[in-house]
């Protein structure tokens, strides 16, 4: 399930991208501002919107830290941002003074493409802000740029249709037709690219109008799509299929980006809004290995990470405190009922409860990746590998011993919804307990 969990109204004009680091959302637009938002609760920073821009931006993007967000202009321009507090670091003039369509970090943040609308694609020093190497397409505007994820080569998307290859010294690799009515947006996936040879693979479809913006999820296993119909469509890059398609703007969908380490998505449209979307967990596993579900549950979250996923718990409140304190993954899985109520100085039991009890669930999930055991396999209650699994009438299923416990205590609410559950009846999940037999004969000895 997808669904919408705030809309960003703020800009006077049609929002042209937008872009994600691990704490902040940037948007720009054709009224010619930046603006940025935190993504605990999506209020816009005091220094925002950011104002330099003479004509429309096309384009921002983050540097791989998130210290440093580029913009790029119609007016020739493309700038460089402090993001801890909007100071302009820099003003790069694209040469001719041609409109900047578009503008990527190398994944090691010491370069910088910028594209315009003349052809011509310059390669900058991230640290000096001087041109390192500048060339051009044979025809049309540059409307797209993306590095591969080791950062040794980047590609480029015309109007003409070219998708040209470049590696890190700026020698053009390889040119081809890719579309006949020009290329609008491209990416790369995470996954490692060797060599420079293009070879088609395959074709979405799915939009009945052009498609304005593409964008691999961070770990590889979905592609989001913006068109002129209006419409946002979600692929599972494994199998090519559509998992969801969202229709909630009213003009033409122009930007889309995931976040990297949440699981949120930004869409942004000529209607002038930005949409918050959250994916619950069960979906996003439809398109994600195991390894990458135990990678989103590890002790590497940052502070910003913790503030995030307290939030998405219904614990916004304890934000402030938890930040105070410098709580980072380690800490929290660390987190006990005396140092919640001792260090943290939470007064309520119940609010403290409730904390440890999210924590023990995060680090069930924790054991339960790291084991490989499935997780339709544990109990939501017990958390624990299912042995007699049954579906009680909210759908969902349980290890029987421990629903009949949570009926017979907690008066037939759902421990999934907390709605109140039409019936009490447990049916056997027969097909659900043949599959962990079958995983445990497998799996153990």
């Amino acid at each position: 399930m997808v669904k919408l969990i705030h809309t960003l109204a703020d800009h006077g004009d049609d929002v042209n991208c937008c872009a994600f680091s691990s704490s902040l959302l940037a948007t720009c637009s054709l009224d010619k501002t930046i603006r940025l938002y935190s993504l605990i609760d999506f209020t816009e920073l005091p220094y925002s919107p950011l104002k330099f821009h003479t004509y429309a931006v096309h384009c921002c993007c983050f540097s791989p830290s998130g210290h440093i967000l580029a913009s790029c202009s119609t007016d020739g321009t493309t700038v460089l941002w402090s993001t801890q507090n909007g100071q302009t670091l820099a003003v790069m003039q694209q040469p001719g003074g041609s409109p900047v369509r578009v503008c990527r970090f190398s994944p090691d943040s010491t370069c910088l493409v910028s594209g315009a609308a003349d052809g011509t694609v310059v390669l900058w020093n991230a640290q000096s802000y001087k041109s390192y190497r500048c060339s051009s397409v044979k025809d049309g505007s540059l409307m797209a740029c993306a590095f591969s994820p080791n950062g040794n080569l980047f590609v480029t998307g015309s109007s003409c249709g070219d998708l040209t290859v470049w590696d890190d010294k700026m020698r053009c690799l390889h040119s081809e037709k890719a579309h006949d009515l020009g290329i609008t947006c491209c990416d790369f996936s995470s996954q490692p690219v060797s060599g420079f040879e293009l070879k088609y693979k395959s074709t979405l479809s799915g939009h009945c109008a052009p498609v304005l913006a593409c964008a691999f999820s961070h770990d590889g296993q979905m592609l989001v799509s913006g068109s002129v119909d209006k419409s946002v469509i979600i692929y599972d890059t494994n199998t090519q299929n559509i998992l969801h398609t969202l229709t909630q703007h009213t003009r033409y969908v122009t930007t889309c980006a995931f976040a990297p380490n949440t699981l949120l998505l930004a869409t942004g449209s000529m209607d002038k809004t930005v949409n918050i979307w959250q994916f619950d967990q069960e979906t996003h596993c439809q398109a994600r290995s195991m390894e990458d579900q135990l990678k989103q549950f590890t002790e590497d979250w940052s502070e910003e990470d913790v503030s995030m996923w307290l939030c998405a718990q219904g614990l916004k409140d304890l934000v402030g405190i938890f930040k105070t304190n410098n709580i980072d993954g380690k800490e929290l899985l660390s987190l006990t009922k005396e140092s919640l109520a001792d260090d943290l100085k939470i007064e309520s039991l119940g609010l403290r409860s409730k904390v440890l009890r999210k924590i023990e669930e995060l680090r069930t999930k924790v054991k339960s990746l790291s084991s490989g055991i499935p997780d339709e396999f544990i109990c939501p209650i017990t958390r624990e590998l299912m042995k007699d699994p049954v579906i009680a009438s909210d759908g969902y299923s349980y290890e029987k011993e421990a629903m009949e416990n949570w009926i017979s205590k907690k008066k037939r609410t759902s421990p999934m919804t907390n709605l109140v559950l039409p019936s009490v009846v447990l049916t056997p999940n027969r097909t659900l307990k043949m599959a962990i037999n079958r995983w445990l004969e497998t799996h153990q000895k």
